[in-house]
């Protein structure tokens, strides 16, 4: 991932700070897209681990 992000950085956004977007995962982690490459992946990451989130909420 861009700005040395991995996907566990992002499903830990999602999990533990609530976001719900590839943009705020990165907001959230400290920058915003650079060119943009990494976003499709980001995007799939994210959405990967809502349902995840939507559980543990439901706990």
């Amino acid at each position: 991932m861009c700005n040395g992000y991995t996907d566990r950085d992002i499903r830990t956004a999602v999990r533990e700070g609530g976001v719900s977007s590839a943009e705020e995962a990165y907001m959230s982690l400290g920058n915003g897209f650079c060119c943009g490459a990494c976003r499709d992946c980001a995007t799939s990451v994210v959405e990967e681990e809502l349902p995840s989130r939507r559980l543990l909420a439901a706990e």
